[in-house]
Parts: C-alpha cells; structure tokens; sequence
C-alpha cells in the first residue's frame, strides 16, 4: 500500500509535488504554533475579532481548491496530530505567501456527554479551505483576519 503511494507521489508533476511539500512544512509549523501559549500566537494569526471580505476572483479559486485539497491530504500523511487549528495555520500561511486574504475562525460547542470542545476552520473569500465539514456545529468566540499589505502583494504569486 505505501509502495502504491510512493509511487503515486512520483507520477505527479513539479508543481504539487512542491504544494505537497509546503503543505507539510507548514503543517509542521502549524503544530510547533499550537504547542505554544496561544496568548504567543494569536498576534500572528491576524486582526483579532475582524473578517476579511468574501470577494475572490477567478483566479484565486483555484489557489483556494490546491491549498485545501493539499492541506488535506498531507494532513493524512504527517508524524504529528494535524487536526483543525493546525489545517487552518497550514492554510493561512500558504495564502499569505501568495498574496491571498484569510480569516481563522475559533469555535465551541459541547460534545455529546456535555463536555466543551473547540474548532477552527479557515475561510478565504466566499470559500472555506479547512474545517467546513464541522463548523455548523460551533459557536465562533474569536476570528483573526490575515490582511495583505500592498507591500506583500508587491512579491504577488499563484501557485
């Protein structure tokens, strides 16, 4: 089964191999932040308690789709727990490389014997790029928009 995959990583082209490996790396970076105060990280998820808009154009879509469906797949294949908040740090910096807005959203709810759990998911314009499948469920408590200053668009790249 691993030799199949293996294999599979192989076949790819250039470009996702190289998504594939920044999704890993920043999955890694992800879960390093997250064993962190979050008092330590909250100032470098963004604006607290600010959204960015829900515009994109066309072009960004399909940035969007890569950074998600490769977040989600390298989240299969890490050493360490890639869960909720470290897909939404993973995906936040690899928008941020490529000039594009994100807001991370924190979320509670209780789980079925009543006990507190929390959440994060990651939205980008009208799309959300982890988390979606869950976050119905969740009450948002805190949201950090990652804003790109002209400065960060100037080195402006897709892909």
């Amino acid at each position: 089964m691993m030799l199949q995959k293996i294999k599979a990583f192989v076949k790819l082209d250039v470009k996702t191999k190289l998504m594939f490996l920044e999704a890993f790396l920043f999955l890694g970076w992800g879960r390093i932040m997250k064993l962190l105060p979050f008092s330590k990280i909250a100032p470098t998820l963004g604006l607290p308690m600010e959204e960015t808009n829900r515009d994109y154009n066309e072009q960004e879509k399909r940035v969007l789709a890569s950074v998600s469906q490769s977040i989600h797949i390298m989240s299969k294949y890490t050493l360490w727990e890639s869960q909720c908040l470290v897909k939404a740090i993973a995906g936040m910096k690899m928008l941020e490389r490529r000039g594009i807005e994100s807001t991370i959203y924190l979320g509670t709810a209780k789980d079925e014997r009543g006990l507190l759990i929390a959440h994060a998911w990651l939205r980008s314009g009208p799309f959300y790029i982890s988390g979606a499948e869950e976050m119905e469920r969740f009450t948002v408590v805190s949201k950090f928009a990652k804003r790109i200053s002209a400065r960060q668009i100037k080195g402006e790249h897709y892909g």
